[in-house]
């Protein structure tokens, strides 16, 4: 008999008490959400031993990807990063309290602003990065690499659906 996790003991309560209704989606939906946050909590500390949190390390990430010389407006921040400017407001003051950001006037409209990385957040945000993804290879260490493939296809093809194709960080450049 195969073993069993806490989504299945979920959905035999309900098969129990609500035999009627179908409780397969469940099996989909809640292990997702399971394991969305359980991979919070082990991506957390790779940034918080650099004094970082996820928001944090998001935008020093959207910054380095932009690709030289890692500047973008804050609205661009907040497309990349998909929260309210607000939020990339106080991420920034935090990242340029550290000295890993830097905010400026664009020289194109002297209202608007630009964050870039420093030389001391690309270093930081290089360094960051391969830890990151090492931590995720080893999240992912009970797929073998053709079942990850076909979890990120499945995933992608969910994604789509839910949100669209042109949801999320847009290119700057």
């Amino acid at each position: 008999m195969p073993e069993t996790d806490a989504v299945d003991r979920i959905i035999a309560q309900w098969a129990r008490e609500r035999p009627e209704l179908d409780s397969s989606p469940m099996a989909v939906i809640g292990r997702m959400h399971r394991v969305a946050e359980l991979l919070d909590g082990e991506l957390r500390p790779v940034f918080a031993e650099a004094g970082l949190n996820n928001g944090d390390f998001d935008v020093l990430a959207s910054l380095r990807r932009a690709g030289a010389p890692y500047r973008l407006t804050p609205m661009e921040l907040a497309a990349s990063t998909m929260v309210t400017s607000g939020a990339v407001t106080k991420r920034v003051d935090r990242l340029v309290a550290r000295g890993l950001v830097t905010r400026s006037i664009s020289a194109d409209d002297g209202r608007g602003r630009l964050i870039e990385l420093t030389r001391e957040g690309r270093r930081l945000t290089d360094e960051l990065v391969g830890r990151h993804w090492a931590n995720e290879d080893r999240l992912l260490g009970a797929l073998r690499p053709a079942e990850r493939e076909t979890l990120a296809r499945l995933l992608r093809t969910l994604l789509l659906d839910l949100e669209g194709p042109d949801a999320g960080p847009v290119d700057a450049h």
